[in-house]
Order: C-alpha cells, then sequence, then structure tokens
C-alpha cells in the first residue's frame, strides 16, 4: 500500500478482510484465545484420509454423505458420522458445485416504488373459514400502494396467483385515470404479490 496501492485491493489479493488490517494495525499481537490443544475426538491423519478415500470412490463419489452413511450402517461398517464427513470434505474444499449446469443464482427481486397515485398495487390473500371443516373461501385484496386506499376486493372458491390480474380486468378496475397515468405501460403481476405499472 506503501507504493499506492488501495487497501481493499491489497486485501482482497492477501485473503483478508480490510477491518483484519485495521486491528492489526491498532494491536499488533495476536489477540485470539482459540483453543490451543486439538480436541481429544479429532480424526487422525489415518481416519481422515480413509474418510476422503470412501467419499472420493468410485461407488460413492456420486453421493452424498447422507446417502453414504446410511448405506455403510446397512453393512455394518462405521466411517464417522454424517457431519464429520461434510467438515472434512469443506476442509479439502470438495463441496464446490460440480457439472456443466449453472450453479443455483440467488437474485434480488426488483424494487418497486410507488411515486404516484396508481403507479404500483399491491395484493393479498386472506383465508376465510368456510362451512365445511377444511375448506376455505379466498379474499383477495388490492390495495394502491402510494395511497394505501383499496382498489377492489372478491371472495373467490379457489386460489391462484393469476387470480388478481384476471379479476381486475374482468371487474374493469383498470380505470381510464390508471390507463391514462399508466399510458401503454403494462401491468405486471409479480413475485411480491404486487400488481405495477411497468
Amino acid at each position: 500500500m506503501a507504493a499506492g496501492a488501495r487497501q481493499s485491493a491489497a486485501c482482497d489479493e492477501l485473503g483478508i478482510d480490510a477491518r483484519t488490517l485495521q486491528r492489526w494495525h491498532k494491536q499488533p499481537e495476536d489477540g485470539r484465545c482459540g483453543p490451543k490443544t486439538t480436541p481429544r475426538n479429532a480424526l487422525t491423519a489415518q481416519q481422515r484420509q480413509r474418510v476422503l478415500d470412501v467419499l472420493t470412490s468410485e461407488r460413492f463419489r456420486n453421493n452424498s454423505p447422507r446417502q453414504i452413511v446410511p448405506t455403510l450402517a446397512d453393512e455394518g461398517i462405521y466411517v464417522a458420522s454424517e457431519s464429520t464427513m461434510y467438515r472434512v470434505l469443506h476442509g479439502e474444499q470438495l463441496l464446490t458445485h460440480r457439472g456443466r449446469a449453472r450453479p443455483q443464482m440467488h437474485h434480488r427481486p426488483p424494487e418497486l416504488v410507488a411515486a404516484a397515485v396508481n403507479t404500483v398495487w399491491s395484493w393479498d390473500i386472506t383465508y376465510l373459514r368456510a362451512p365445511v371443516r377444511g375448506s376455505f373461501f379466498y379474499l383477495y385484496l388490492v390495495e394502491d400502494l402510494y395511497s394505501r386506499s383499496i382498489v377492489g376486493w372478491e371472495v373467490l372458491e379457489e386460489e391462484s396467483e393469476l387470480a388478481p390480474l384476471w379479476w381486475t380486468s374482468r371487474k374493469g378496475l383498470l380505470s381510464s385515470e390508471f390507463r391514462q397515468c399508466s399510458r401503454e405501460k403494462i401491468v405486471q403481476i409479480h413475485s411480491r404479490k404486487t400488481l405495477s405499472a411497468a
């Protein structure tokens, strides 16, 4: 960093966190007080290698520890517990995604902001107990997110995520005011149970 490198880039290159570096500047001594001895039940090098041999064997290489442990138990063989196998796999970096398919990605849903009336509608379902035990009616309520006013509601006999969109079109709730506000924008249904002018 004395030569002009950024602290964040230098920390990424060294594999440490920026807060760790700041703590080292304030306190050069190692302040960690973790265990100084190895647990008595820790796997020995031979036991760890045996676990790895079982996990990477041709028979079990495509199975998870959750499948391997009961299979070996049926044969009267005990190598290690399920959690220990996962811990060994994690330590050897063998829990990474395998296969040609792309790993599962978690994307944050788009944020909806209501800046005016009739730009974002929110809907929800409320279960209403029916006369027959175990059956319900479904109250669909649509409200304007900006003004918090109720746009409309209806009680239906079945539950469906597409019901609010179909229902608002059938009831004519997309008023001329809303159409003029949204112009040629399309009313979209979102996984957050929200109708918006996109």
